[in-house]
């Protein structure tokens, strides 16, 4: 042996490998050359990045402890399970507008929720629908007898850009399927759905789920419906204490008029279940009627209040309050008196907010 030689030994990278449709028993360990997945292998250094760096290495190891491969193996099954939740919502939507779903921690889509377009009505409601629709070629521009809105002596809702020109409390009263006038219709804005591309996130300030919009949204902008299940107050009343063991509620009065019904959007709702509240939000409730007389029902559509960048968080004030005459309630109002009030159940703490806006009020209620 020459004294001067060197010798190198030359080391490969294995990585284990779970095969789509097969189980793990069939896993195998691949030599990094075998694999030509590069949007995959990124992935898997960013999640083993973040975990090294939680336990304060910042070199990659020889060989992997059982913690951190714990960690990989449990981040890879979540993100696959939010992957599925999101292929489900997309095939659910009956709107335009894409949902996606981003994932942060360990913790997989919520168990029990069912993703509904529509109000789902219960037991012993019914909505009636509008005897009548208009006659009008031109809604906006030339409405007989004032159209939808001028029957129920009100004023037109939209301008030409499809955008809310209403004082906040009016109520929308769009065209209905015994107008005369097409699906283009001006007057025709929340029956065409969610238009904007959302993403269901889960927050990093312990407020859970958040929504945020991935395309940019003008003022006065149609976004969502606030939608659920639609029960009696009673019935209300009864869940809202079941929701205050939990710490949590999705019940929204529907009190335009009368308070008789409340939207329950626990276990059946659309993305607005993942809306969170922020004492300086960016949208707006609005009462809406289009296919149903009784003013009791009226649909909550929630629109922009400002101009909203791509990627910023959506919030509406949840706005609940101790009411200063029975101390023994609690009520949510919304940002205005007259629109829809989400509702809350009686004798509850106080839950500290974290909208974490300058004009916080510090607590929910």
């Amino acid at each position: 042996m020459c004294p001067n030689s060197k010798y190198f030994v030359f080391q490969e990278e294995f990585y284990l490998v779970k095969w789509r449709s097969f189980p793990e028993s069939d896993n195998t360990w691949e030599p990094k050359r075998n694999l030509k997945c590069s949007r995959m292998m990124k992935q898997f250094h960013r999640d083993l990045d973040q975990v090294l760096r939680r336990h304060g290495r910042h070199y990659i190891p020889k060989k992997l402890n059982k913690e951190v491969t714990s960690f990989l193996v449990q981040k890879a099954k979540v993100r696959q399970s939010l992957q599925r939740w999101e292929n489900h919502l997309n095939q659910t939507r009956n709107h335009p507008g894409q949902i996606f779903v981003d994932e942060v921690d360990l913790e997989g889509p919520p168990k029990n929720f069912t993703y509904i377009n529509n109000y789902k009505v219960g037991p012993g409601i019914v909505l009636d629908e509008m005897a009548v629709g208009c006659d009008c070629k031109n809604c906006l521009d030339e409405p007989v007898n004032g159209c939808c809105p001028g029957a129920s002596l009100h004023r037109m809702a939209y301008n030409d850009r499809g955008q809310v020109r209403l004082r906040a409390g009016e109520p929308i009263y769009e065209c209905n399927s015994r107008c005369s006038c097409g699906p283009d219709c001006p007057n025709r804005v929340v029956q065409k759905g969610i238009q904007f591309d959302l993403c269901i996130f889960k927050t990093e300030n312990g407020r859970g789920w958040g929504v945020r919009t991935l395309q940019r949204i003008k003022k006065n902008t149609f976004v969502m419906e606030y939608v659920g299940e639609i029960i009696t107050t009673d019935e209300a009343e009864k869940r809202g204490h079941v929701y205050d063991c939990q710490g949590s509620t999705y019940l929204f009065d529907l009190d335009y008029v009368e308070d008789v019904y409340t939207v329950d959007a626990a276990y059946h709702g659309n993305i607005s279940h993942f809306v969170n509240h922020s004492c300086n939000p960016n949208l707006q409730v609005f009462n809406v009627f289009i296919n149903n007389i009784d003013e009791r029902l009226p649909r909550i559509a929630l629109f922009s209040t400002r101009p909203i960048r791509a990627g910023e968080e959506l919030t509406f004030d949840y706005k609940m309050q101790i009411d200063p005459v029975d101390t023994e309630s609690t009520k949510m109002d919304s940002s205005f008196s007259l629109a829809g009030l989400p509702s809350s159940p009686k004798k509850r703490v106080r839950v500290e907010c974290r909208c974490g806006s300058n004009s916080c009020r510090k607590y929910l209620f």
